[in-house]
């Protein structure tokens, strides 16, 4: 999912280029999962006349101000980006979507053409992403609930050593916590622990104040540099796990072998002779992720989502829960009158899929049935080369109601 240095290098697109224009025209999307607690209508009559008088973000959502309230806010879930026509934007490596062949995308959610004619969209493919419009977006959830910046409010070594000190959780569960500090994703989380050299599953309360002042060094140093090349993955530096850490193919960085585990919910890449368990961890086995099947993972996608597929904990931020919540309805959901919930398919569903066929799936049930009627033999070579049906004891009540099948 797009992280604090994506963000930020969407938030400085905007100031750049649309700070100081006029809304003239927009498009919203009808799509309510996405556009949160206001109609299209309502939402284009909110911006257009107005002025865009900054961008403003805090952890991974963006809001802009304009020169009245209401103001447009961005939540951008597992897959948001901002693109601006003519202008390159830096996405997350799994948000592109192709913009070169229809303008706006067809999965663009909001539009707005400004009065010099630049044109900007906000997109989201997998449609995990809110967009809100809110009289005081830093007053409301979910910014009101959030951290500290990563970039803008950092901790001090002393209050993140004792920040971390009370609490008994993996270390890597509580970076993606963004009630804890907002912006730090899977991608950030795995290349401080690792630059740190602290095991992703070392309780936090046990790290050590120097390792504490470590791990405060990386976050600081990571997240800086991130956004300080527009989230640029080509200009990251070529030592970083990064590069190697997508896919959960086997790997080295730095001749070092690279092993994937679930910690915070999430599959993470470390490297373990390096990251170790300390203290009272020492010698503790860890998770290995589930092994996967479906086509997302035939296609070479990498395991960086918030909707906790993999397995392991409880979801560790917002998105991932919304993600969760709305998973476990599709497969609850039942198939028809009488019939039970289908159980999982051992093949994941494709993420970008909001509901399940419902067809296919009662077609399924049905063939499911007639699998259960016994078969009915009508001559001397069925039974040959079928089953043999079970003969009739002499004097048994034929007439005995059969027993349900559950």
């Amino acid at each position: 999912m797009p992280e604090l240095p994506e963000v930020e290098a969407a938030r400085r697109a905007i100031e750049e280029h649309c700070i100081g224009k006029k809304i003239k025209k927009a498009i919203i999307a009808d799509d309510s999962k996405v556009i949160d607690g206001v109609s299209p209508s309502d939402f284009v009559a909110a911006l257009v006349g107005k002025t865009i008088v900054s961008a403003l973000r805090k952890g991974k959502n963006l809001w802009l101000q304009l020169d009245s309230p209401p103001f447009p806010s961005f939540q951008f879930g597992m897959a948001g980006a901002v693109y601006i026509k003519g202008v390159a934007v830096t996405k997350y490596k799994r948000s592109a979507v192709n913009d070169s062949d229809e303008w706006p995308s067809k999965y663009s959610k909001f539009f707005v053409q400004l009065d010099d004619g630049l044109e900007l969209s906000f997109t989201d493919k997998r449609r995990f992403a809110k967009v809100r419009l809110l009289e005081d977006p830093a007053s409301k959830p979910p910014i009101s609930e959030l951290g500290p910046d990563a970039l803008l409010e950092p901790m001090t070594v002393d209050e993140l050593h004792g920040s971390l000190s009370k609490k008994k959780v993996a270390i890597k569960a509580l970076l993606l916590d963004q009630s804890f500090v907002s912006g730090i994703g899977n991608w950030i989380a795995d290349e401080v622990l690792y630059q740190a050299r602290i095991h992703p599953l070392q309780i936090a309360s046990s790290l050590s104040r120097e390792s504490s002042a470590t791990l405060h060094k990386c976050i600081k140093e990571v997240v800086q540099y991130a956004v300080e090349v527009d989230a640029d993955c080509d200009r990251f530096p070529l030592e970083w796990l990064f590069h190697f850490r997508w896919g959960k193919k086997p790997g080295k960085v730095n001749g070092k072998e690279i092993d994937f585990i679930v910690a915070g919910g999430r599959t993470t890449a470390y490297v373990p002779g390096l990251q170790k368990l300390n203290g009272n961890q020492a010698g503790k086995a860890v998770g290995k992720p589930k092994a996967r099947t479906s086509k997302k993972k035939r296609d070479g996608d990498d395991d960086d989502n918030d909707n906790n597929e993999d397995g392991g904990s409880e979801p560790t931020s917002e998105d991932e829960k919304i993600a969760r919540k709305a998973k476990s309805k599709r497969e609850l959901r039942p198939k028809g009158p009488g019939k039970k919930p289908s159980a999982k398919r051992k093949s994941k569903a494709s993420d970008t899929d909001s509901e399940e066929d419902e067809g296919a799936a009662t077609a399924a049930a049905a063939d499911d049935d007639q699998k259960k009627k016994p078969r009915r033999v009508t001559s001397r070579k069925q039974v040959m080369v079928g089953k043999a049906p079970k003969k009739l004891v002499n004097n048994q009540n034929t007439n005995k109601p059969r027993k349900k099948v559950k």
